[in-house]
């Protein structure tokens, strides 16, 4: 009697079956080249690197599906998300053909603990690099503790002043508006745009980081000098410090004076801020998320929402966990500045003038220090809402401790109420309660933003002054002109 063998075929199909578990997570790197190994070594399989592209792209179709029905899941997802999380603010804005504009989230776990929260928003958009491009735009605030507090999230087709304004104004449903509330981004014209509409006479700060980069590349000379003097100067608690440290970019380079005038010093300048801004003066929390969900930007939209609020869900856990083992007054960020004023703070003389007035002598330098306004004459006792060195003092001259005299946003109360709301599971897809006319709601992808063929970008576009940016001239060892080195050195002296 013959034999019968079946062989199972290494189609695309199979091969992809077989790797799918190592792209459960997004931030899991599996090359093609990773791919060629394992089955060369495992199944002795000797694979292309096209028949391990097509495997690895059945792999994520098994996994994810297709990019398109992605966008026909959000009706439900979102139904789900306003079920088990009540008070929260969830939008989807659709063309009148059906196709997709915009979506928006804020969970109420966000929304809540926004009130124990300064209200300083970092805004910023960064791009997608899944099958339909878009943009994901992102509003975060600090905790008591520094740390990223992520408040609302959103992606777009384009970004611009539409997208920017429908942002904002789902925001202000969302979190409305606070006394002394702040908006600090990049200068991106459609978010200075978008906020004066949306919220008239707010305050809005430019990240002095993205300023600094358009100084480096339009202005050609002195660098080195005025990057510390730039940053210094934004940084400066008191209007003679700031124009001493003008007067000296003056000396560098007027044109750089001239610039960061038409600016508008209210913009960058921390002493000439309208709202007190304290320690947020870049956008660096935005900039930190986007590089969090650097991986997950590459995953259908359904999948990208769903990652964002199970880190949500993580980081509300783990930062409540954290703050329950804190027994510091403050949190971990503002306790160690306390620490390093209190440092300080121990070689001064302290004359008091006053119940709540003293003079500190630091050598030959003299500070007044008011505790009933708190305020000192160095300004950052006002300015970071916490005691410097000087009130420290004065505070320990009157054997009274600091914890009056300190910002509520710092202390360990404020991070527990921040994060007292968990963001509870989402239980299995298949077991959704949803209802016939939202399961009918039909959402398509973006018109005519279906990614290129090719391989996709990692990185954004970055603008013309961020490329001139990042290219560092090559200083000589030598003779320390720019644009050579030691070795093609025109300068150097001659050999005897």
């Amino acid at each position: 009697m013959d034999e019968t063998f079946i062989q199972r075929k290494r189609t695309a199909a199979v091969l992809g079956s077989m790797v799918v578990p190592k792209y459960c997570d997004p931030k899991t790197i599996y090359t093609l080249k990773d791919i060629q190994t394992d089955m060369l070594s495992e199944h002795v399989l000797n694979l292309s690197y096209m028949q391990a592209w097509r495997a690895k792209e059945k792999a994520l179709q098994f996994l994810r599906g297709n990019p398109c029905d992605s966008y026909n899941k959000l009706p439900k997802y979102f139904y789900i998300l306003e079920k088990n999380y009540p008070c929260s603010v969830v939008k989807l804005k659709k063309a009148a053909d059906e196709f997709f504009l915009y979506a928006f989230v804020a969970l109420y776990t966000s929304i809540n603990g926004w009130q124990h929260c300064r209200p300083v928003v970092v805004v910023d958009g960064t791009f997608l690099k899944s099958a339909y491009r878009g943009i994901m735009l992102t509003a975060s605030t600090m905790d008591a503790v520094g740390t990223i507090f992520p408040l609302a999230y959103a992606v777009v087709d384009y970004e611009n002043d539409a997208s920017w304004k429908w942002f904002f104004e789902q925001f202000k449903e969302a979190y409305g508006e606070r006394p002394s509330m702040c908006v600090v981004s990049d200068r991106h014209e459609s978010i200075l745009k978008a906020t004066s509409v949306v919220y008239p006479g707010l305050a809005h700060y430019s990240c002095m980081w993205h300023i600094w980069t358009n100084i480096r590349s339009k202005f050609k000379k002195g660098h080195l000098q005025l990057h510390e003097l730039y940053f210094a100067t934004a940084r400066s608690y008191t209007l003679d410090e700031f124009n001493e440290r003008m007067l000296k970019i003056e000396e560098v380079d007027l044109r750089v004076k001239s610039y960061l005038y038409d600016i508008g010093y209210h913009r960058w300048s921390r002493v000439h801020a309208t709202v007190n801004r304290t320690f947020t003066m870049t956008s660096n929390i935005a900039e930190s998320l986007n590089a969090v969900t650097k991986d997950a930007r590459e995953l259908p939209i359904f999948d990208l929402f769903e990652y964002m609020r199970t880190l949500l869900e993580r980081w509300t856990k783990e930062k409540l966990s954290k703050a329950k083992g804190t027994f510091t007054y403050l949190g971990h960020k503002y306790n160690k500045e306390l620490e390093d004023n209190s440092t300080l703070s121990q070689k001064l003389r302290v004359r008091a003038s006053t119940d709540h007035i003293h003079t500190v002598l630091d050598g030959v330098k003299r500070y007044i220090v008011c505790l009933e306004n708190k305020k000192c004459s160095c300004g950052q006792f006002q300015l970071d809402e916490l005691p410097c060195a000087h009130a420290l003092a004065a505070l320990k001259h009157r054997n009274e401790t600091y914890e009056n005299y300190c910002s509520p946003y710092y202390t360990r109360k404020s991070l527990l109420l921040t994060y007292e709301m968990p963001v509870n599971p989402l239980p299995d897809e298949g077991k959704w309660d949803v209802p016939q006319h939202i399961l009918d709601e039909v959402v398509k992808p973006p018109a005519g933003d279906k990614r290129q063929p090719g391989r996709p970008h990692k990185e954004r576009y970055k603008t013309f002054d961020e490329i001139k940016s990042k290219k560092y001239k090559v200083s000589c060892g030598n003779c320390g002109g720019e644009g050579h080195n030691k070795r093609t050195c025109k300068n150097a002296p001659k050999k005897k």
